[in-house]
């Protein structure tokens, strides 16, 4: 009888709660109000001859490598960031090596890498969900071979000092370690600035956010031109779709509206934070386009609250130090206030700033 290898076996699938997503979607840190125009204009106007011909990806890439000041050859297009996750994992990971991961965080992570037969060894985040460098570095070892940091991290929206980065890739030189910029346009900080990078380093970027992008799944891995012809041994050579290899040049040569979005992003998460404060809830200040804000005991009738009013956020309930936490992602200058309305209704009705502060 056929059966899965042992590793998958093992594995806790993952279900994203996609069902149902009816409502101002603040549950998945998508953005908003949608993609560029001009992405929408060169979609429009593709044809049965653009879909019907085998992608392109490295013309595309060309273009992305200009726009990030690299060159092509440190870089790959990827089916969304989780490809990349998965790309590094079956690169560099053999049965039985390690793969140190940071919780709370993003769910692939640890899912690729036992996948690949990897012992998952997860470092707690200290007390606020402080990054816990100590712990981390006590547990390489030589048979570390991967290792993940998102930053900012989801779902703390944490992020960690580019110079406490590089401590940790010298640290440990025999293992990749991918330093996740999902959230990048609205934190402001890359490692992809520095001039020299370790070897072992990989630097992760999707156009699911800022960008919105999310339903075409295109994001991009760069490392060292050596590594990265590595990893592209186990790439699909057609795993980027061509409607998203069409309209990606477009959505990176319009800027404006990126930054835009961005910016006003970033100016509605301190409006929300501040609001959070003033209903009395504890939340973690987030370099992200989310918080996430500890509800307590009544989480359930907060995010069901949310939904009867139009509203859908993410109940981060089962994450390592989440007891009680919800994510709230953060929009445009209409959704932000909709759901400060929304919230000082559903605060008000469960008495939830007096049980959180008790």
């Amino acid at each position: 009888m056929l059966e899965a290898r042992m590793a998958v076996q093992r594995l806790q699938a993952y279900h994203p709660p996609l069902a149902g997503r009816q409502g101002l979607r603040l549950d998945f840190n998508e953005n908003t109000v949608g993609c560029s125009p001009r992405v929408l204009a060169r979609m429009r106007a593709l044809d049965a001859e653009a879909l019907a011909r085998y992608p392109d990806r490295e013309l595309v890439e060309r273009e992305v490598a200009r726009f990030l000041g690299l060159d092509a050859s440190q870089l790959l297009l990827t089916n969304g960031v989780d490809e990349g996750i998965h790309l590094l994992c079956s690169t560099y990971l053999e049965p039985e090596d390690e793969a140190v991961i940071v919780a709370p965080t993003f769910a692939m992570y640890s899912i690729f890498a036992q996948a690949e037969g990897a012992a998952f060894v997860e470092v707690r985040s200290g007390s606020d969900f402080s990054f816990p460098t100590e712990a981390l570095l006590a547990k390489i070892n030589p048979r570390t071979r991967f290792i993940a940091v998102a930053n900012p991290n989801n779902p703390t929206g944490a992020a960690v000092s580019e110079d406490l980065l590089l401590q940790i890739a010298d640290a440990a030189p025999q293992a990749a370690f991918l330093v996740d910029e999902a959230y990048f346009e609205f934190h402001g900080e890359t490692l992809l600035a520095r001039p020299a990078r370790p070897a072992n380093l990989f630097v992760a970027r999707t156009f699911s956010k800022a960008y919105g992008l999310a339903g075409l799944r295109v994001g991009v891995l760069v490392g060292d031109s050596q590594q990265m012809a590595m990893v592209r041994r186990v790439a699909s050579p057609y795993n980027v779709n061509a409607v998203a290899l069409a309209v990606l040049p477009e959505a990176l040569q319009d800027r404006a509206y990126v930054e835009r979005y961005a910016a006003e992003v970033r100016r509605n998460r301190n409006l929300l934070e501040q609001e959070l404060r003033a209903l009395g809830l504890h939340y973690w200040p987030s370099r992200g386009n989310f918080v996430l804000v500890r509800i307590g005991s009544l989480y359930v009738e907060f995010v069901r609250s949310l939904r009867e009013r139009g509203i859908l956020v993410r109940d981060r309930n089962s994450d390592p130090g989440c007891e009680g936490a919800v994510r709230l992602t953060v929009g445009s200058d209409e959704h932000t206030r909709t759901l400060i309305t929304a919230l000082r209704a559903v605060v008000g009705d469960l008495s939830l700033g007096r049980e959180v502060r008790a």
